[in-house]
């Protein structure tokens, strides 16, 4: 019987995120576009879920910048929750801080677990939009708060070549789904004030100068951690990117929305 999921984030692949975007980082825009998804919410003293959390950097990072009660990082992948795990009890946190890996499917929580659900560019993963908010909902407490960042496609047509081209120079389990799909499915699941807040335009721009420091300063650095091979692997899926991203049909985007409360 499988008990996770076939890793797509091996040492490998974290040692070459981490370089590029910071310790415990599997997705771009470091500790600033996590504080922009969550600042103008009131967090502080509740229970926090981190879906698809990764190496578990952005989960501490929550843990002590916004203090929730708890915090509860969500993994598919043993690798990474392994990591976590470790930089959680190096950084004296595991008293509030915790790591659960299971495999993919519903989540293993019970019902109204947590006050605020989070994610940050792991939804991306789940092609079954509607099924995954409908176990968000179901996990939050009455009043709860949805809040995350996830890759999107512009629309619900078929993708352009060049968004096929990406996805498959990512070599990812992509399930990439248009803001009206996701608005969509939020709202059917039960949810009420329902937003998304396209993040093209700074992504565009940001993924430009990743493309500059892999090709020039980080370049030496990224072979010695992985090889040249997987440096020029990723070198070719980021001038991939840069082409979707130039039209906008890869549309990096935050959500937000609110369980009610009856």
């Amino acid at each position: 019987m499988m008990t996770e999921a076939e890793p797509e984030y091996d040492d490998i692949h974290m040692r070459f995120l981490e370089l590029l975007w910071g310790d415990g980082y599997l997705s771009p825009g470091g500790p600033a576009e996590v504080d922009r998804v969550l600042d103008r919410f009131g967090i502080r003293g509740k229970d926090v879920l981190d879906i698809g959390c990764g190496s578990g950097g952005i989960t501490l990072h929550i843990a002590k910048r916004f203090e929730p009660r708890t915090i509860t990082g969500f993994d598919v992948e043993k690798p990474v929750i392994t990591e976590a795990t470790r930089r959680a009890r190096e950084a004296g946190l595991s008293d509030r801080v915790f790591f659960v890996q299971a495999a993919p499917g519903r989540l293993p929580f019970e019902d109204a677990s947590f006050d605020v659900v989070f994610s940050k560019d792991a939804m991306v993963h789940i092609p079954d939009k509607e099924a995954i908010f409908a176990d968000i909902l179901r996990v939050l407490r009455p009043g709860g708060l949805f809040a995350a960042s996830d890759w999107l496609i512009g629309h619900d047509d078929e993708p352009s070549q060049d968004m096929k081209d990406y996805i498959k120079a990512e070599g990812l389990s992509f399930g990439m789904g248009s803001p009206k799909r996701y608005k969509d499915a939020m709202t059917k699941a039960g949810f009420t004030d329902v937003r998304t807040e396209s993040r093209n335009a700074w992504y565009r721009e940001e993924a430009r100068r990743e493309l500059n420091r892999l090709q020039g300063e980080l370049y030496e650095q990224a072979v010695a951690l992985t090889s040249k091979a997987f440096v020029e692997k990723n070198l070719r899926t980021w001038r991939a990117m840069q082409k979707v991203l130039d039209s906008g049909e890869h549309c990096p985007t935050h959500l937000s929305a609110t369980k009610p409360r009856a």
